[in-house]
């Protein structure tokens, strides 16, 4: 059978988290590298068709695209890891410090891909600076301004506006990264994977490597923002909103449903990076 019942799958994401814990701290970071460029390029293909559509559920349905490629070729992404790293320590199989060291490197990875990828793509749409951003570029100037000017105007409930934010999207991206492992077929996984990650896109809510592409992508375009305001209104809530939501509701959830119930079964399918 193609699907994973849940004690498999519980088996599935320890066995996964484990195997990320002990991963070589280059290959951690090279593979986070590409997975920054990854979310780059889905970010500016869902852009392009808001710009095309007009429509943000009908855009949200191309985003998917770039976390299915990544999982599928095997690397490695800050807000899945924040989910099954935690789950494999739950499972006695990851200590506290391969679990911090691994999120840490993988975090440092994605926000290199990211700005490579955001400074080619701000080259690319004002033929290296010397015109205008086009409609995309200008989209994503105001992408940038609104994910964090509105939350500073706001001040501390802005702040925790973005953390809870990054709660429920990393809820549904991690619970992403869980159902790719809830199949073993190349068309079950992307199937499973499409619907959280359309869900979070479709309603605004907040990706800790999603806006390490846009917010700078968006200063170097034009934003009025700085990067200080970036990191203190929109990254640094965002990215505890994230771990929050991967940790206490994907992880520890599904732990306390199935993890008990996860003991006596084999690797039940091949890892995603996730």
């Amino acid at each position: 059978m193609d699907w994973l019942n849940p004690s498999a799958l519980a088996a599935a994401m320890r066995d996964a988290g484990t195997a990320k814990g002990n991963l070589p701290a280059r290959t951690i970071v090279l593979t986070g590298i590409l997975s920054g460029l990854f979310l780059g390029f889905t970010t500016t293909l869902f852009v392009s068709a808001l710009v095309a559509t007009g429509n943000l559920v009908v855009s949200a349905m191309f985003f998917p695209v770039g976390f299915i490629l990544l999982v599928l070729l095997g690397l490695e992404l800050f807000t899945g890891n924040a989910a099954l790293l935690p789950y494999a320590g739950m499972a006695g199989r990851l200590g506290f410090g391969s679990i911090v060291t691994g999120l840490v490197l993988v975090y440092v990875g994605n926000l290199i891909g990211s700005l490579l990828y955001a400074a080619l793509f701000a080259a690319i749409d004002t033929k290296f600076f010397t015109v205008a951003p086009d409609a995309v570029g200008a989209k994503i100037v105001a992408i940038a301004t609104a994910k964090v000017i509105p939350y500073m105007h706001s001040g501390g409930a802005g702040w925790m506006t973005a953390l809870s934010k990054g709660v429920v999207c990393n809820w549904m991206v991690s619970l992403g990264a869980v159902m790719g492992l809830v199949s073993r077929s190349v068309i079950g996984k992307i199937f499973a994977m499409f619907m959280p990650i359309m869900a979070f896109v479709a309603q605004g809510f907040e990706h800790c490597v999603v806006n390490m592409f846009a917010i700078p992508c968006g200063i170097m375009l034009g934003a009025k923002v700085t990067v200080g305001q970036w990191w203190i209104w929109n990254e640094i809530p965002v990215t505890l909103g994230n771990i929050v939501g991967a940790v206490v509701i994907t992880a520890l959830g599904l732990y306390l449903a199935h993890g008990a119930t996860a003991a006596a079964e084999p690797a039940a399918a091949t890892a995603p990076a996730e």
